[in-house]
């Protein structure tokens, strides 16, 4: 990646101080003479250090990584190790440089969260087009969008055809082709024809501006491991500080020590217990578990939601258009004393002008065209069916009381024509086709307990629930049934409950779970708002995907503080008996740190649950 200024100047302080360090080891200069040559790379290398020590101070914080750095090297001055006190800021600086690079790949894989929202919208009005800010343009407004432009603004399209780049919200690399009445989202990309728009929502409540509050909102979400550590880094600088004052003081006036030698070791304490290997590094595996998580089209509003979904045991998951593709196909057509040809012809021309599922279920079924000149007198009743005039003949479509058929187990559209019963025909929400492959992964990767809600009967939730092998279902269930069957899940858990949906009535168990994740970017505006975690393709198959980050996540943290606690210590123990050099201790400070940074950028690399 291409280092910017700030960085490029780094590199160049360090390398200038380190040829400066080096020429002087073969310059006879002493005393006086010697301590300002050597000043000059100790300054060219650390004056920001010791600015922002001094500035930490006036502003009452004083114990942070600055002042130890600063009090280790200008002590090594005080005791005439010039060169080490030169060495010790080159590789904190060094150290520091690597934490600011590896920030930026972070941050550049969630950076394109951030360009969204269009600068301007193309608005029609009296024939003229205007150019406006997108938060100034009203509801109900025509907007033009070119070829090649960002949308501005979420609507429907009223005139033209063409291919929309979704990737920057939902990370879906295949663009998605729209026309005449498809919805259209604000941060797409309009990649072929001229769209003429209506806008539908106002800039604030666009799927742009509502996906960019949510990152903002996400940094202050931390993990409960990042506030340990920053409410561990307060009470354990002072304590360093006092610790190695004693080490610098009781040995010599005690044990009649040499008095250089035990300063000597209190500055190899202070620099070996500086904390940047553990301030930097559990903060930068989140920053960087939700850069990982936005390359895979996963929203993450903050590291606590990464950390908790790591303990996550229980995954409860709602039916129609998580598991299923909510978009109900027919699977079956059965007359009674007419054809099923006449049985879907008269199906499908009274609910022609119906805007319910099943009836366009039932129309896309039929073969041929709609002819609606032969439709009139058409009634829709809500919640029952349809009764119109096909053909001259009553036509009723719809449940089995409206029609008179016999009630089944399965959905079906019931018809009677001239109220002389004719059949019905058989429709289901089929499962996704990545559901079952699905269920296997996040078992595979730890969940104990999976759980399916659903307010469709029995008879169609449990032969659902044993093919795609679900251990439990709860069906017949209203919303407020869902809240009470998932605080009695979470209550029983053993580790966190997940739960997945995407519709309005899946906002309150959303909220309840300890990890609430909505389905698609597109989904409903209040479940995108109650979860935790958003899906943003749509797709139930990043949920594994989502569960494998956040582990690696939580490995990497805890490997990170093992580690730099296990190198530390052993610095500490050995440094204070004098054994550990000060290269050792810059090793423990520097070298952790470096490590450590690396480390957690592993989470960004791209899973493989294969």
């Amino acid at each position: 990646m291409k280092l910017n200024f700030s960085q490029k100047l780094v590199i160049a302080r360090v390398a200038l101080s380190f040829v400066l360090l080096v020429a002087l080891n073969f310059i006879p200069v002493t005393g006086w003479a010697k301590l300002l040559c050597f000043v000059i790379p100790y300054l060219i290398a650390g004056y920001d250090v010791l600015l922002s020590s001094v500035k930490n101070i006036a502003r009452g914080q004083v114990f942070d990584e600055n002042f130890l750095m600063s009090l280790a090297t200008i002590g090594a001055f005080v005791i005439g190790e010039y060169s080490e006190a030169i060495f010790v800021m080159l590789f904190y600086q060094i150290g520091e440089l690597f934490q600011n690079i590896a920030v930026a790949k972070s941050r550049n894989a969630i950076s394109s969260l951030m360009e969204l929202c269009a600068d301007t919208a193309r608005v029609e009005k009296d024939g003229e087009l205007i150019e406006m800010l997108p938060e100034e343009v009203e509801v109900g407004s025509i907007i033009l969008i070119m070829p090649g432009e960002r949308i501005p603004l979420d609507g429907i399209i009223i005139e033209g055809t063409s291919t929309v780049d979704t990737s920057a919200l939902t990370g879906e690399s295949l663009p998605a082709a729209v026309t005449v009445e498809s919805s259209i989202f604000s941060g797409c990309i309009n990649l072929e024809g001229v769209l003429k728009v209506k806008v539908t929502k106002p800039y604030e409540e666009s799927t742009a501006a509502r996906i960019l509050a949510l990152v903002e909102e996400s940094a202050e979400k931390k993990a409960t491991s990042e506030r340990f550590i920053t409410r561990f880094s307060k009470f354990y600088t002072p304590i360093v500080v006092v610790a190695a004052v004693l080490l610098a003081v009781l040995p010599p006036l005690l044990l009649k020590g040499e008095w250089t030698e035990w300063i000597h070791r209190s500055l190899l304490f202070l620099v070996v217990s500086c904390p940047c290997a553990l301030v930097i590094s559990v903060p930068l595996t989140y920053f960087a578990g939700m850069g990982g998580a936005s390359k895979l089209g996963i929203l993450v509003k903050g590291s606590s939601c990464l950390d908790t979904l790591s303990k996550v045991d229980t995954v409860i998951m709602d039916k129609t258009g998580t598991l299923t593709s909510g978009k109900f196909a027919v699977t079956g057509v059965y007359p009674k004393g007419i054809s099923a040809y006449e049985l879907t012809y008269y199906a499908a021309h009274a609910e022609a002008y119906s805007k319910h599922p099943l009836s366009k279920a039932v129309c896309e079924m039929y073969e041929g065209s709609i002819d609606y000149e032969r439709i009139n007198d058409v009634h829709e009743y809500a919640g029952k069916g349809v009764a119109s005039n096909v053909c001259g003949k009553a036509v009723r479509v719809g449940n089995a009381e409206f029609v008179g058929g016999e009630p089944l187990s399965v959905t079906a559209v019931h018809v009677s024509i001239d109220d002389k019963y004719c059949g019905y025909i058989e429709l289901s929400d089929a499962p996704r086709s990545t559901a079952k492959d699905m269920i296997a992964k996040i078992k595979k990767l730890g969940v104990k307990h999976t759980v399916m809600l659903t307010g469709d009967r029995r008879e169609i939730a449990e032969p659902l629930s044993k093919d795609l092998a679900i251990d439990d279902v709860k069906s017949e269930l209203l919303p407020e049934d869902k809240v009470r069957e998932a605080e009695r899940i979470i209550s029983k858990a053993e580790g966190r409950v997940a739960y997945v949906g995407d519709g309005i009535n899946d906002a309150p168990v959303l909220m309840r779970a300890d990890v609430g994740i909505a389905m698609g970017a597109f989904g409903s505006d209040a479940a995108i708002e109650a979860a935790d975690m958003v899906l943003m393709n749509d797709s139930i198959e990043q949920l594994p995907y989502a569960l494998a980050l956040s582990r690696k996540v939580r490995r990497i943290v805890i490997q990170n503080i093992v580690f730099a606690l296990f190198v530390k210590g052993a610095v500490l123990i050995t440094g204070a008996f004098g054994i550990a050099t000060m290269w050792e201790a810059v090793f423990a400070d520097v070298g952790v740190s470096v490590i450590a940074i690396l480390n957690a950028m592993r989470a960004l690399r791209k899973l493989n649950l294969d």
